[in-house]
């Protein structure tokens, strides 16, 4: 069984395909890229350098970042450990201190 609507659609569709390749105006031939100029050459090289120039300063302000980073974790680690011992410290001195009392 035909489904009513499929044969029109089809019909459309062929003839807008015949009415594109019967275009008038041929399409323009694809153009050569320019030749680069010496200056040209240059300043994009000049870009780059300082691009690259730009991505080891972004590298080197990372890695120091990092560097601070893990550093400021050590020095935390080394505070949680005073604390600790000057807890048990003085946790010590207490009970020394009740022991005495008694």
């Amino acid at each position: 069984m035909r489904h009513p609507t499929i044969m029109p659609l089809c019909c459309l569709a062929f003839a807008a395909l015949l009415a594109g390749c019967a275009s008038d105006k041929p399409l323009p031939p694809p153009q050569a890229p320019k030749p680069l100029s010496g200056e040209q050459i240059l300043r994009e090289s000049q870009g780059m350098a300082q691009l690259g120039q730009r991505y080891k300063e972004g590298e080197s302000m990372a890695q120091e970042g990092e560097k601070l980073i893990e550093q400021a974790n050590q020095q935390i680690a080394e505070g949680r450990r005073l604390i600790d011992e000057g807890r048990r410290i003085m946790q010590e001195a207490e009970q020394g201190y009740g022991a005495i009392k008694q």
